[in-house]
């Protein structure tokens, strides 16, 4: 009796398909083996370049799209989704668009304010410092963000530095004022976030905004010429000096916002942000983050570790901000019940130490840490996308074809590079500790400091391979290891990291 294979014999494969199943298992393998991050890497390199190709597309058919551009479009598109939420209230994005029209409206009829001004800006976190941003944005004018625990004579030079026409201060920094007012440059007109004042020769705002349209002003006042042409001044700490203003041009805001995108946030995220405004963390890619995605952002006045996962779960909250401190200050809270219970998916942010990152982890659940480096003034920027504790980002011959950097011996006696016989500047070896510098080229430029070329020249450095070339010194020494991560080592000068 015939067997059924007799009468329905099975189809012979051809002789190459064994040997090319095989040949793409091996070939798994070895990826797997020798490129293990290779698949990550490409999906990363990918997002970067397709951010960067449609900001360039734009730019070629003559279309400069801003931060706050994207963020008017998405006030008529989705007017009643909540961009705020501060101490319970929400403000929708139809919202925050027209009081800072209103706030517009003010500056340009009652503060004289033209196209290229600048305004700084004094105030702690609050929805209008949000207003007062855009609403001078929409001027066109170049805001200085002033950090507001400074005081008395260094509050009066970075005034002074980014040489404004008008100071704005919050209601709450009105013994701050009290404290510079006597010494204050006479050309700058002072306005406060009150509707009457006891100071003689201050304005008031609050008073005024209620009293003026909501319609936009004319788009020509903010439409931007340039993506390099500048929009902010964020001073960096001054750690070994007294603060410079850092300048802030429209493409780096616009990189700054691409963050949260490319770290996996969506439209429907909610991100949490403790850390102060005035902070380029909080302001570029908290703020801006939410523009870019279209979310929503739950704003607190002040970070607060005990009332954190409290909130967490109160707005739902799926994205938080943070720096290394404020994770080991969570971790010190006594622990409760439920820790984990909660909906954060995404922790961005930079400075996190190994230890307090793995007792987060095991604390707080599965949280995806998004640890990242970024100087407020510079022009490079590292992400960790694979969530290799401990690394502030990965690099690869692609990476550095668009972001050229290299790690070069430092001097510590001296203070400087070190440069062999013949006068050039040598490379450490992977594994080694060695001061980061990256190339200052037409798609990496450097924009310096307001008001100081001095401060701005000392951050180059020349001739440092070859003649003509020309880098940024980062002030911060890093470590690269042999799977190519890299790591924060120290840092020699007084850059505002994030």
């Amino acid at each position: 009796m015939s067997g059924w294979g007799d009468l329905y014999p099975l189809p012979m494969l051809p002789a190459w398909v064994p040997g090319t199943a095989a040949g793409f298992v091996s070939l798994h393998l070895i990826q797997k083996l020798l490129f293990p991050y290779f698949w990550a890497d490409l999906r990363y390199l990918l997002k970067v370049s397709f951010y960067g190709l449609r900001v360039e597309v734009y730019r070629l058919q003559g279309r400069i799209v801003t931060v706050l551009d994207k963020f008017v479009k998405l006030a008529e598109k989705q007017p009643h989704k909540p961009f705020l939420i501060y101490e319970g209230k929400v403000h929708t994005y139809q919202d925050v668009d027209r009081r800072s029209n209103r706030i517009a409206q003010v500056f340009l009829h009652h503060g004289a304010l033209k196209k290229g001004d600048t305004v700084a800006l004094l105030m702690g976190n609050e929805p209008d410092f949000i207003h007062v941003w855009f609403g001078l944005a929409k001027l066109g004018c170049v805001v200085a963000f002033l950090n507001f625990n400074v005081r008395s004579r260094s509050l009066l030079h970075c005034v002074s530095s980014c040489e404004p026409k008008i100071l704005v201060v919050g209601a709450d920094l009105l013994g701050t004022l009290e404290e510079i007012l006597p010494n204050l440059r006479k050309d700058v007109s002072v306005w406060i976030m009150t509707k009457d004042s006891t100071f003689s020769n201050v304005h008031t705002l609050l008073d005024k905004i209620e009293s003026v349209s909501e319609d936009p002003v004319p788009v020509n006042q903010r439409s931007a010429n340039n993506l390099k042409s500048s929009v902010l001044y964020i001073f960096t700490s001054g750690t070994t000096g007294l603060p410079k203003a850092a300048v802030i041009s429209h493409m780096q805001v616009l990189k700054g916002a691409a963050g949260l995108w490319a770290f996996g946030a969506t439209a429907e995220d909610i991100i949490y942000i403790t850390l102060p405004l005035y902070h380029s963390a909080a302001s570029l890619l908290g703020i801006g983050g939410c523009i870019e995605l279209g979310a929503t952002c739950v704003l607190k006045k002040k970070f607060s570790a005990s009332q954190f996962w409290s909130d967490c779960k109160k707005y739902n909250v799926t994205v938080i901000q943070y720096i290394g401190e404020l994770c080991r200050y969570l971790c010190r809270q006594p622990v409760k019940e439920g820790e984990k219970n909660h909906k954060v998916r995404l922790a961005v942010g930079n400075g996190i130490r190994i230890d307090v990152w793995r007792d987060f982890l095991d604390r707080f659940g599965a949280v995806k840490i998004c640890e990242f480096y970024g100087a407020t003034e510079g022009n490079i920027c590292f992400m960790n996308h694979t969530g290799k504790i401990g690394s502030v980002g990965r690099t690869n011959f692609f990476y550095k074809l668009f972001f050229p950097f290299d790690l070069i011996k430092y001097d510590f006696q001296k203070d400087e590079p070190i440069r062999n016989k013949h006068g050039w500047c040598e490379k450490v070896k992977k594994g080694e500790a060695g001061l980061l510098i990256s190339k200052v080229n037409a798609k990496n430029p450097f924009f310096g400091y307001a008001g100081n070329k001095r401060h701005t020249e000392n951050k180059l450095l020349c001739e440092v391979f070859k003649k003509g070339d020309l880098y940024l010194n980062t002030g911060d020494l890093m470590v690269q290891d042999h799977e190519n991560f890299l790591y924060f080592w120290d840092r020699i000068g007084d850059t505002f990291r994030y």
